[in-house]
């Protein structure tokens, strides 16, 4: 029992750093094109966070995405110490890489640490290699799926906008709006992985016959997606200005205009994995956005080596937070 409530308050604390590590996604191009100040768009990020919990809910009637990253791992070889070095490695790659200021993938890092955990304990045998060759797919297709939605919609805007003489002072206003829908899909898809894990390791706690297990996802507690919500929003509104810097400045400059159209491009490729219940990337979403947006300007406008790093990064975290996780778990199993 205290194994799973170590699990879940860990998984807690991974969420919120997710929430301070992602929160540049959806206020990076809204802080830096003023239109609020970075305090002011953490509330409001965190805001839609939040409201993200009661849509999942009360309109779309249920935790997709936490499913799918419940079943990363085959049910019969999911363990407490399998989950709980998972987690560990999740936090500690996602604390690096906020501290050197890349934007990576949280999910791809929670999915990757869950992963090679299993695998250190079992062999691959133990992982669902469908689920996550798919899951790795879209660390290229959200991007190229974000990007081509943005740089279709900046050129359609550009041109009905054409003649129009305060058309900035429009898309100003209209970047808290753009916002908002991104932060609602960063909601809904970053704070299902982490309930997903939750869910697997109280599946875990019930075939070991202990309190607070479940028999499966369908019977997870309500208290739960409530908490991850929470966690998620309370970490957005704590920031990440060193990706905010990245994201908002150094791929490419960016206007109200362009930034309402990578906010919103972003948003539509999150509700679309949202519905296909695949976890994807906010941050290599937005990212892909931001990138069409400046495409449309001219090829350089877009800073191609930022992009190739970032890519670099995108790649390496589902193999390096497997291997971070094997080494935690072979620790763990000293132990327990």
């Amino acid at each position: 029992m205290e194994l799973l409530v170590t699990i879940i308050i860990l998984a807690l604390i991974f969420d919120y750093i997710n929430g301070f590590h992602d929160a540049a996604n959806s206020i990076a191009t809204i802080v830096s094109t003023r239109v609020l100040t970075p305090f002011q768009a953490v509330l409001w990020a965190a805001f839609f966070n939040f409201v993200a919990f009661f849509i999942a809910k009360y309109i779309i009637g249920g935790f997709g995405i936490a499913n799918t990253v419940s079943k990363t791992v085959v049910e019969q070889y999911i363990t407490l110490p399998i989950i709980l070095a998972g987690v560990i490695a999740a936090i500690t790659w996602n604390l690096i890489t906020w501290w050197k200021g890349i934007p990576s993938s949280s999910s791809h890092t929670l999915i990757g640490g869950f992963a090679g955990a299993a695998i250190m304990a079992n062999g691959f045998e133990a992982i669902q290699l469908n689920i996550i060759l798919k899951i790795a797919a879209f660390i290229f297709l959200a991007p190229f799926i974000g990007m081509v939605i943005a740089f279709g919609f900046t050129l359609f805007v550009l041109y009905i906008c054409r003649r129009a003489h305060t058309a900035e002072q429009w898309f100003k206003r209209l970047q808290l709006v753009s916002s908002a829908l991104f932060s609602v899909g960063h909601g809904l898809n970053d704070s299902q992985k982490v309930m997903g894990i939750i869910a697997a390791a109280m599946i875990a706690a019930h075939s070991m016959g202990l309190g607070m297990g479940i028999n499966s996802i369908n019977d997870l507690p309500d208290w739960v997606a409530f908490s991850c919500f929470t966690a998620i929003s309370l970490g957005t509104m704590s920031g990440g200005w060193k990706i905010v810097k990245t994201m908002g400045t150094r791929i490419t400059k960016v206007t109200p205009l362009e930034g309402v159209i990578a906010e919103t491009a972003g948003a539509f490729t999150l509700y679309i994995t949202e519905m296909l219940k695949i976890p994807v990337s906010t941050t290599h979403t937005i990212t892909g956005a931001i990138i069409g947006v400046g495409a449309t300007k001219r090829l350089s406008a877009v800073r191609w080596g930022v992009t190739k790093s970032l890519m670099t990064a995108w790649i390496l975290t589902i193999p390096v937070s497997g291997l971070l996780a094997a080494g935690v778990y072979f620790i763990v199993s000293l132990f327990i």
